[in-house]
């Protein structure tokens, strides 16, 4: 998803009044972004607050053949920190339901079960070690064959998410919801698609969006049923930017798409709501937030300590879900496409950025692994990343610029 497909975000193609709830009765940010703009390494940043190369995942995971040509491992190395174990081991009843994509599916058999990361339960689709047989009859996405259809899956993972809930009523939990129905092929109930083949169609993309945001809405509704809203910290937010963009409508007029450094591809909607906690109706367009910092912003909330002998990535910027903008102690780095051959870069000849990228402050440069190529950009002022300012800025461009590459070659 990209910011342009939430109407609370400035997006008309489709309303979306449950996640424009959300926004209404929790607080909205306009600069969060994601450690990668691709899925395996954008969840590895959620799970162990670190970038994820550091664990050698650098593009979504595939067959073992794609992921060799890739340079990366073909699942999370279980000994990587999980915010899901630590807090299972600080007593939460933990659960994953929906996409998971870091290890397993293809002819990848031997990934770690869910419970190497610290998860008690689990409902997960094809791209996963243990995937969940009412949804996967096949090894892909997605089949006619499935007993729970393409259409209702997102109900499926609701319904997962608050019968977990309800049974462990009285015990702290921690869930990944992580609804897949976004992600092409685009299947709203009655479409004629045969199976694996994509389906790029807006009309489409619209009538999911709209399902899936009545599933939000269905879980809002559940919580409150269950008398656990007041009780429930709910982070919503996407892995990496929309493809394709629809001539930038989904990403508000944001350069880039999903497997590109631009904002398009990795500044994602973020919307957090806990009731009598976070300010209803707020929009924080000041503090810069990052995927890889909710590691130590969740073990502040449920007072629990961070892993020793770790360096995190991550920054504790936990004031801002409860009113307060936060100055960012350090830049944000991220780093896709390191060959030519297995990063299929989008095929918008503009939104093919550089394979490094940094941010400080309201700098954003972007450059090649092999210093070639620098873009330097006033986020403050260029949102849109139209105007290159490296050679008007050259002391803050190599300044960057070398932050950068040398961050990108102390990476495996």
């Amino acid at each position: 998803m990209g910011c342009g497909d939430l109407s609370c975000y400035g997006g008309t193609s489709v309303p979306t009044p449950n996640m424009d709830r959300l926004a209404k009765e929790g607080t909205r940010f306009t600069q969060f972004y994601v450690a990668s703009p691709v899925c395996s390494p954008s969840r590895t940043g959620f799970l162990t607050g670190m970038y994820p190369a550091r664990w050698r995942i650098t593009s979504y995971l595939q067959s073992r053949a794609g992921n060799r040509a890739c340079g990366q491992n073909d699942f999370l190395d279980p000994k990587a920190p999980s915010i899901a174990r630590v807090l299972k081991e600080a007593g939460y009843a933990t659960a994953h339901i929906g996409k998971w994509h870091m290890g397993g599916g293809r002819d990848v058999t031997n990934a770690p079960p869910f419970r190497d990361y610290g998860f008690d339960e689990h409902a997960g689709t094809y791209e996963s070690p243990e995937p969940d047989s009412s949804i996967t009859a096949t090894n892909w996405i997605w089949s006619p064959e499935d007993k729970i259809k393409r259409w209702d899956r997102s109900g499926y993972f609701v319904d997962k998410t608050l019968d977990f809930l309800q049974r462990h009523k009285g015990q702290p939990c921690y869930v990944n919801l992580w609804p897949d129905d976004v992600h092409a092929p685009w299947i709203p109930e009655g479409a004629a698609n045969k199976r694996g083949s994509p389906d790029f169609s807006h009309a489409q993309l619209k009538c999911v969006i709209k399902e899936y945001d009545r599933q939000v809405g269905r879980l809002l509704d559940g919580l409150r049923e269950l008398g656990l809203e007041k009780n429930t910290l709910l982070v919503f937010t996407s892995d990496n930017g929309p493809l394709p963009t629809f001539d930038d409508a989904r990403t508000v007029g944001m350069r880039g798409s999903k497997i590109s450094l631009y904002e398009g591809g990795t500044c994602m909607p973020l919307i957090v709501r806990w009731p009598g906690r976070t300010p209803a109706g707020r929009v924080d367009e000041k503090t810069v937030m990052n995927a890889v910092d909710f590691f130590p912003m969740f073990c502040r909330v449920a007072g629990v300590d961070l892993p020793k002998g770790i360096k995190f990535d991550g920054e504790d910027l936990i004031e801002a879900f409860f009113g307060k903008s936060i100055v960012r102690e350090n830049a944000m780095l991220w780093e896709y496409g390191r060959n030519n051959t297995s990063f299929d870069y989008p095929k918008v000849v503009r939104d093919r950025s550089p394979n490094v990228a940094i941010r400080e402050g309201k700098w954003k440069l972007l450059v090649n692994a092999d210093a070639s190529g620098a873009e330097l950009y006033d986020l403050k002022m260029d949102r849109e990343e139209k105007t290159n300012l490296a050679e008007k800025n050259p002391i803050v461009a190599k300044r960057l610029s070398e932050k950068a590459l040398a961050w990108r070659k102390s990476l495996p």
